[in-house]
């Protein structure tokens, strides 16, 4: 078991559906002893309604939580050369923390997590594809941190 970063951030296209996922999971999982955050690299959607469904399945709030870019981010202080890890969940997001981080030494890991929007047709078959993606980012979770220390 690898030991937990000080801070992590997710990141994903929009940060509406990947990296808000994962960054609720992380804290559920891992506990508070992590900081962690996400961003998209672009802030044009709220989070997902399929998202906050399949996530409160693991009792894992995500109804509050408000999207915000690389951009904002920086603009509300919280400075990526401040975290020990960034986690891109999607090409764009890696290209993007690739390019912000190339002055830090930081390490900028890839997790090629499906973007379920616009798979599905119903409401069931959608929040299959979101438990797919959903279930993805517990796998990489555990592979790379182990089995979760917080009491589920």
């Amino acid at each position: 078991m690898t030991n937990l970063p000080q801070s992590i951030l997710f990141c994903c296209d929009h940060n509406a559906v990947r990296s808000p996922m994962a960054e609720g999971i992380m804290k559920k999982f891992y506990g508070t002893g992590t900081y962690v955050q996400s961003a998209g690299v672009h802030n044009d959607l709220e989070i997902d309604g399929f998202s906050i469904a399949v996530c409160q399945e693991l009792n894992v709030e995500l109804s509050r939580h408000r999207s915000r870019s690389f951009d904002e981010m920086e603009q509300w202080g919280d400075d990526l050369s401040s975290f020990d890890l960034v986690v891109a969940l999607s090409p764009a997001s890696q290209r993007r923390a690739l390019e912000l981080t190339r002055f830090f030494h930081l390490d900028v890991e890839y997790w090629p997590i499906m973007d379920p929007t616009g798979l599905g047709e119903g409401r069931n078959d959608k929040l299959t594809h979101y438990r797919q993606a959903r279930d993805q980012i517990i796998k990489h979770l555990r592979d790379r941190w182990g089995e979760p220390t917080e009491v589920q």
